[in-house]
């Protein structure tokens, strides 16, 4: 096989939730169970730290590596979804795995693959915990797909875990309140491991709490213990001196780190990227505890290099200058809150609004959350069999009072906005989708 013959295999002939939705998605973790056996169990051959969570979770996983690689470790960083190559869910120190051995894996397995029926997502934890092992790697960041107690990668016994925060995304599998969401997200909490909890909540604290009381795991609310605060004086005053950063201080009583007058710069500049980096410091707080060096310097350094150092994108991302425009990955409603609260910062004259979405997400709600004021809308939909057709979104919209221009590819939207706007003084914004955004940053990619 080809790399090419083997990703078509896997993308076509494996079920896969994030193109097809709810058919391949799998509430049970014995397929892998059976699949890391089969590997020889490459899962307890490498140190891991697990993350969940509804937002952030990508985010902390990768400042977490950042940071595990400026202390010298050599760390494997599982995420996903990828954006624009499926490599990218498997990384050792930023580097994607070969493609070589995507191949080999999948041809040595392949018809063990068959006849246990794995999705495409049990395959790719079979591949990145195998490469992990061989690659010998100190520590591997793993990120949890969905939910977490059924999740395919919940068979690692990790050194930490953390959930990020929770809110209402894959309700339809998860649950539809905020409790019954945490109960499936603290499937994590392991017998005797520490957990951090980033965000607090007065529904899903107990939860945690119960949880972790149960299993002899010690817990830590980040909020409780670390503030994280823009040091940026309010919004730039011209779009000319936007700069897409973002500096801040933390607050915080910490025994391994002198964190008083520290200043940091991180270039994920979302607003919500505070509470992740709150979380942040609760874990690197722990992770001494359990063998982990790690020094001020290394966290700095490595807050900082997070986008060079491991390839993350998508997250408040500027594409362009002239006009500003940025990909955001805010995709639910408590992101999409989060993402406006950083537009506010943002001095537009005119806000071009670039939305597509998946046909599984309540997007007249988010369409309702959306500005209205001084805002042209241009609706498109992401490549993916999952995407809402844009004609139904547009439909949808018309109904909101939101009308706008239609396009069949995101590529189309973005120079449609790209004419409209004044170059010095409008913003783009393309947001409403991973896989919307994924297709932004391959069309900018081939420019």
């Amino acid at each position: 096989m080809t790399y090419s013959d083997t990703l078509d295999y896997l993308f076509n002939s494996l079920p896969m939730y994030h193109r097809i939705g709810k058919a391949a998605y799998k509430a049970d973790i014995t397929n892998t169970v059976e699949l890391m056996a089969h590997l020889g169990n490459p899962e307890r051959k490498f140190r891991s730290i697990h993350v969940a969570g509804t937002n952030g979770k990508g985010s902390v996983s990768h400042l977490l590596c950042s940071v595990l690689m400026q202390a010298g470790y050599k760390v494997g960083l599982y995420t996903s979804p990828h954006l624009v190559d499926f490599r990218e869910r498997i990384r050792i120190n930023g580097q994607m795995i070969p493609l070589e051995e995507v191949t080999r894996f999948v041809e040595q397995h392949r018809q063990f693959m068959e006849g246990l029926q794995l999705s495409f997502f049990e395959m790719t934890v079979g591949l990145a915990f195998d490469y992990f092992a061989q690659q010998q790697v100190d520590v591997a960041v793993v990120e949890v797909g969905m939910g977490g107690r059924l999740d395919s990668t919940n068979v690692i016994v990790p050194d930490l875990s953390i959930i990020t925060n929770i809110g209402f995304d894959h309700t339809q599998f998860l649950g539809d309140t905020l409790p019954k969401i945490a109960a499936e997200k603290a499937g994590i909490i392991k017998s005797g491991i520490p957990v951090v909890i980033g965000e607090t909540h007065p529904e899903t604290r107990p939860v945690f709490q119960s949880r972790a009381n149960e299993l002899g795991a010690d817990i830590y609310f980040a909020d409780d213990h670390f503030a994280v605060h823009s040091t940026q004086e309010g919004s730039c005053l011209t779009m000319a001196q936007y700069q897409s950063q973002l500096n801040f201080s933390v607050q915080g009583q910490s025994q391994h780190f002198a964190l008083q007058e520290c200043e940091f710069s991180c270039p994920l500049s979302g607003h919500y990227q505070l509470h992740n980096l709150a979380t942040l410091f609760q874990a690197l707080e722990l992770l001494p505890t359990v063998g982990y060096n790690i020094t001020l310097d290394h966290v700095r350094n490595g807050i900082a290099s997070i986008v060079s150092a491991t390839g993350l994108h998508g997250r408040w991302e500027q594409m362009d200058l002239h006009p500003l425009t940025i990909c955001e990955t805010a995709h639910n409603a408590d992101g999409v809150e989060a993402m406006l609260s950083k537009l506010k910062e943002i001095p537009y004259a005119h806000l071009h609004l670039i939305y597509g979405c998946v046909n599984d997400k309540d997007f007249s709600k988010i369409l309702r959350m959306m500005p209205h004021e001084r805002t042209t809308y241009y609706y498109t939909q992401p490549s993916v069999p999952r995407g809402l057709p844009v004609a139904d979104l547009a439909t949808a919209a018309n109904g909101l009072g939101m009308a706008g221009a239609s396009f069949r590819h995101v590529g189309e939207a973005i120079e449609a906005a790209r004419q409209a706007a004044d170059p010095e003084r409008d913003f783009v914004l393309v947001t409403g989708s991973i896989f919307l955004v994924a297709d932004a940053v391959e069309y900018y990619n081939n420019r």
